[in-house]
């Protein structure tokens, strides 16, 4: 039986603003939970004026997480709507499993 197809993407979190916590925000992102989803590396780059955004590599199952149902119903929806402006897809790389 073949390993599941998973995908990994590289996530620009941006925060309402430079007077936003960053490591409540990184904590709020990392808090999401969901079978399918495994949260990676993450490191804070700039993006205008002072603010920064994170950036966050995840790693979905294909057949049980999609990137955008992680963005619309998790990542962009109270209460993490406190920390978080917007999430956008940076990157994605298809991870192609070989047969196990």
């Amino acid at each position: 039986m073949a390993a599941a197809a998973k995908s990994s993407f590289l996530l620009d979190v941006k925060p309402w603003g430079d007077e936003t916590d960053m490591g409540k925000l990184e904590e709020a992102v990392r808090s999401v939970n969901m079978e399918g989803l495994t949260w990676g590396a993450s490191r804070l780059a700039p993006v205008e004026y002072g603010v920064k955004k994170l950036q966050i590599v995840v790693t979905l199952v294909n057949d049980l997480v999609s990137v955008d149902g992680l963005i619309e119903d998790h990542l962009c929806v109270a209460p993490m709507d406190e920390y978080v402006q917007s999430c956008d897809v940076g990157i994605n790389q298809i991870c192609k499993q070989s047969p196990a």
